[in-house]
């Protein structure tokens, strides 16, 4: 067995989530993680706990441990703290990202144009849009507060981006807002960030 921390099975565990290995539902059951990252049952047992504490994990009677599947109020109020959230890294963005920050930014948006029709492509960019505009606010508690607020996205099963429209319609999103950071533009920048996470709400309700 693999010497591995209790931090490296939580880092494993959640890019599996992430990855769409592990799914909303799905049971987590030691001994067959034990065996998936040839590790003991202690350090698993132990990031479970961890999981559980952060809401990722949940114990449920006569199936143990699962990934917990969101509730339709659960998802509204997830993506109501996301727009507040991400509005004001946008708006903060506009004020405090350097040249070269939004340079980036801009370039991912058009580096996505020529990846719009693959999905998974897309959608790894996308979150590193989302974390490369929060890291652009300088603000390193607000950077807290949506890292942490991500980690309830993993729980949302599946993705946006198998409808082409949503695809392309946050492609265009991203640019606009963008154009309002580079133009130092708080106002819009916040607007354009709400408009988008709304319209990614809109999209994950009607995938339900």
């Amino acid at each position: 067995m693999q010497a591995r921390s209790g931090a490296d099975i939580y880092s494993l565990l959640i890019q599996a989530i992430e990855d769409g290995d592990l799914k909303p539902g799905d049971r987590l059951r030691e001994t067959e993680l034990a065996e998936r990252f040839g590790v003991s049952r202690t350090p698993i047992r132990e990031t479970l706990k961890q999981l559980e504490a952060q809401g990722l994990a949940r114990h449920e009677p006569n199936r143990g441990m699962v990934i917990p599947t969101l509730e339709h109020d659960e998802i509204n109020q997830l993506y109501m703290v996301r727009e507040v959230l991400e509005g004001t890294a946008a708006r903060f963005a506009a004020q405090h990202a350097t040249d070269v920050e939004i340079a980036i930014l801009q370039d991912g948006v058009a580096a996505d144009r020529e990846i719009i029709d693959e999905v998974d492509k897309l959608v790894a960019s996308n979150r590193v849009f989302h974390r490369r505009l929060t890291l652009a606010s300088h603000n390193r508690y607000l950077v807290l507060q949506v890292e942490h607020m991500k980690q309830y996205l993993l729980l949302l099963d599946g993705t946006t981006f198998t409808d082409p429209d949503r695809r392309a319609g946050a492609v265009e999103e991203h640019s606009r807002l963008i154009e309002a950071v580079a133009a130092r533009d708080l106002d819009k920048a916040e607007e354009y960030a709400r408009l988008h996470i709304r319209k990614a709400h809109r999209a994950r309700l009607e995938s339900l």
